[in-house]
């Protein structure tokens, strides 16, 4: 055979190699990936077991553990007391099964925070070991604001699971809320009169230049004409004159 027609055959057959050492490898990578993804174990059942027993459970079955909560219970602290997904359910491998850890037994009172502002029932739950749940604020006509009227679990309670204490607080009466008037043309001597029988007052003054109108002219105001504006409501208004005024 030529020289040339071997060196064609042997880069030829070098080429071949290379595409089928190639094609071999990328198979083996993605039955890997398919392999490691794909695997399903089932969930051990974890439940009384400490919180080192239940990771290494949970770890020799490729899994980890997120802590989802820790609530009271006749379980010494730091016991599993419930599970997320349930003993046998299956999962991929890697994914973390969700726990919910014990406290111990409940070995303080909720105390009465019904009627206290929300600073001090933020200090007093501090001091008791209990943390601050869901806080909902609403107008009340009848409390005043930033008190608590209502908490949840009740003060004394001794059966709750959860060292979280909710709380219903009162944001005061609700201002009563009124639609902005059409004050253009207005004299800006005229509008303490106006805007006292809403409950609203004067406030920042801008003058802007005007042709045809006299100084002192309500030009508009902030909230517009037509906006809801609220008792208290300090409006600002737009009155002709100079700009440097």
């Amino acid at each position: 055979m030529p020289i040339p027609d071997k060196l064609r055959w042997f880069l030829r057959m070098t080429g071949m190699a290379f595409l089928l050492l190639a094609t071999m490898f990328l198979s083996a990578i993605t039955a890997m990936r398919f392999a490691i993804q794909g695997h399903t174990v089932a969930v051990p059942n974890v439940v009384g077991l400490s919180s080192q027993g239940a990771q290494a459970a949970l770890g020799t079955r490729g899994l980890g553990m997120k802590v989802a909560d820790r609530v009271f219970s006749d379980l010494p602290k730091d016991q599993v007391v419930r599970q997320s997904p349930p003993a046998g359910t299956t999962m991929k491998a890697t994914q973390r099964a969700q726990v919910v850890l014990s406290l111990g037994p409940q070995r303080v009172s909720i105390p009465a925070l019904e009627g206290k502002s929300l600073r001090v029932a933020r200090v007093e739950l501090l001091r008791t070991g209990l943390q601050l749940g869901e806080v909902t604020q609403v107008h009340l006509p009848d409390q005043a604001a930033d008190q608590i009227v209502q908490q949840s679990p009740p003060p004394q309670a001794t059966n709750v699971s959860s060292p979280r204490v909710s709380l219903l607080v009162s944001l005061g009466p609700q201002s009563a809320s009124f639609v902005m008037p059409d004050l253009s043309g207005t004299s800006m001597l005229e509008l303490p009169g106006r805007l006292a029988p809403m409950g609203m007052r004067m406030g920042r003054v801008v003058f802007l230049p005007s042709v045809g109108l006299p100084r002192g002219t309500v030009l508009g105001t902030v909230p517009a004409r037509g906006a809801r504006a609220w008792s208290g409501t300090a409006v600002e208004i737009q009155v002709v004159g100079d700009s440097g005024q």
